[in-house]
């Protein structure tokens, strides 16, 4: 201000003396306008330095201090609980359904009948050749108790017992051929579907009994053909039992080698021990650890930004924020593995690194 105060001393004085040299008032007032002209032009760069220092950001931010931590990648799908054995119980010959013993989710036994088709026919065979059949077995029998007295002859004998067998090949292969029109779980396990009704036409291949064993379970999953060759037999599972609340750890026990030409896709599969708290067809997702490193750098995968120069985060450097570029690696769990570009002890800004520009000042919570 002392400046200003110069310039308006002098005017002022000269304009109040009286005596000396008499100035004409015109040659005061341009004076004094030119004052006032220096005095505005020093005001408002007094003013345009107080802007300038009042417009300086000071964004609060928050920061995670990077130490080297156990890191897993997954690669996370989801699967589907199965019986190890899965069948579709179906007849041997194609015929009417006369009846249907089981239920879906009803517990059978290997060799149990589910379902009974319409054999009449073959019924009716077996019926007439009852009679047939205990006539022939009490010729054979008379024959033996008079050969057993050396009366008869053995042609007699032999010719009373090959048409007793005959008999008996006749009535078991009748029998066996009823059996075809009878539907029999080839495992023990669950029934987990009945496709068929009664009244319906049943026949092999076409529907049946859905038979799941409930002793051998397994997770099954598809995987998309770009991750054949990053899994493999042996690696670390974790199967997530969202409705159980549970998770299981176990590892991979089956890898296809065959991608399927239709969905692009591959199977893996987890064999689980027996668990009465498992049943087939229950979801739950799979997580196959394919990565690991036991003293990664990690980093929140929303601090990482794309520029043209290629990815970078904001450190906090001191007071200001520094711009870092990094190269990354797998990522897990929203939180990716910086490989170069920080060190351990750096501070990662997490928050309030939106809109924030290298060098800017910054306040830590």
């Amino acid at each position: 201000m002392r400046p200003l105060i110069f310039l308006l001393i002098p005017a002022m004085i000269f304009a109040s003396c009286g005596g000396g040299k008499k100035k004409d008032s015109a040659a005061i007032l341009d004076s004094l306008k030119k004052s006032r002209a220096e005095i505005d032009v020093a005001i408002k760069k007094l003013e345009a330095g107080k802007t300038d220092s009042s417009k300086i950001k000071v964004t609060s931010v928050a920061v995670a201090e990077i130490q080297p931590t156990d890191f897993n990648a997954y690669v996370e799908v989801q699967s589907q609980i199965a019986g190890d054995e899965n069948v579709l119980a179906g007849p041997l010959a194609p015929g009417t359904v006369k009846s249907i013993t089981v239920h879906t989710g009803q517990r059978v036994s290997k060799g149990q009948v589910l379902a009974v088709l319409d054999a009449s026919t073959i019924e009716q065979q077996i019926e007439g050749m009852g009679p047939q059949l205990s006539l022939l077995k009490s010729i054979y029998e008379k024959q033996q108790n008079l050969w057993s007295q050396n009366i008869g002859t053995e042609v007699q004998l032999m010719t009373a017992k090959t048409n007793y067998e005959a008999a008996q090949k006749q009535v078991t292969t009748l029998k066996s051929q009823r059996d075809m029109f009878r539907i029999v779980s080839p495992i023990s396990g669950i029934v987990d579907a009945v496709n068929l009704k009664v009244g319906e036409i049943a026949a092999p291949g076409l529907n049946g009994i859905r038979v799941v064993s409930s002793d051998k379970l397994k997770a099954e999953a598809s995987l998309g053909e770009n991750y054949l060759g990053k899994v493999k037999q042996g690696d670390r599972v974790l199967l997530i039992l969202s409705d159980m609340g549970d998770t299981i750890k176990t590892t991979l026990s089956y890898v296809s080698q065959a991608v399927d030409p239709v969905s692009r896709a591959f199977i893996v599969q987890v064999h689980l021990a027996s668990n009465s708290r498992l049943h087939p067809n229950m979801a739950c997702i799979m997580k196959i650890a394919n990565y690991e490193n036991a003293s990664a750098l990690i980093v929140p995968v929303s601090v990482i930004q794309k520029t043209s120069e290629g990815e970078m985060l904001y450190i906090a450097d001191g007071n200001k924020a520094k711009s870092v570029f990094v190269k990354t690696g797998r990522n897990s769990n929203g939180m990716v593995e910086i490989l170069s570009g920080l060190k351990q002890g750096d501070k990662v800004i997490t928050k309030g690194f939106e809109e924030m520009d290298n060098g800017q000042q910054i306040i830590i919570q």
